[in-house]
């Protein structure tokens, strides 16, 4: 294979990778006034930088090479670490038939997530997935009906909402969350009192920080 073929297949490949990026961007949850898509430009941009930084010195140790072949490896390996970084499962939800209100999903200890929600509206993720997911999730009903033009997200730009609920044992329970909504006119708002619902025997709870006022009975 030629110098210049391999250059000509990195660029390609590097381009690919770039392209799926931004396309994935669009989708990811900003922070603060800030898009997800403008922060993500900001972390392409300096991989594109310390790309060109990397071939220099490569290029000096590596000199029969080319440079822009070295440059766009590195860059397509940067842009692999980052599609990793940015993966999101999409999860299935199943809610109980007429379901309306909250779902809430819990950060567990289980190995295999519970997606299978209870009457409260309550299922279990374990820890990777809980830090993983961002994308909107498929919701049907335990008749496979698809609940989708229902669910209610945080914000047009980040659908899960990030809660936690004090306490358990004197620690927090984290939660992702959003809402489903009724489809009859005149349902009425339920409140629930989280750390009364969940199984304490699932849910991975977390020492609080010192911002969380801890109630107790004493």
């Amino acid at each position: 294979m030629t110098r210049r073929t391999v250059t000509s297949l990195s660029a390609l490949t590097s381009l690919v990778l770039l392209l799926t990026l931004i396309f994935k961007l669009k989708t990811v949850p900003g922070g603060l006034i800030l898009s997800g898509l403008f922060l993500g430009g900001m972390v392409l941009v300096l991989i594109l930088i310390t790309g060109l930084i990397l071939s220099y010195f490569l290029r000096l140790l590596f000199k029969k090479a080319s440079f822009w072949a070295i440059y766009f490896l590195i860059i397509s390996l940067g842009f692999c670490i980052f599609h990793y970084k940015l993966y999101s499962p999409t999860l299935t939800i199943i809610v109980p038939v007429n379901y309306s209100g909250e779902v809430d999903l819990i950060l567990s200890n289980v190995s295999e997530n519970i997606l299978k929600l209870d009457s409260n509206g309550i299922g279990y993720l374990n820890e990777w997935t809980f830090e993983k997911t961002y994308t909107r999730p498929i919701v049907i009903d335990e008749n496979g009906k698809n609940l989708d033009s229902l669910l209610v997200g945080f914000n047009p730009s980040t659908f899960w909402a990030l809660g936690k609920s004090c306490c358990v044992d004197k620690k927090e329970v984290y939660t992702k969350r959003f809402t489903i909504k009724s489809t009859q006119a005149n349902a009425e708002f339920k409140t629930r009192i989280l750390t009364t619902l969940i199984d304490p025997r699932l849910t991975k709870t977390i020492e609080p920080d010192h911002h969380t006022i801890i109630q107790t009975n004493e």
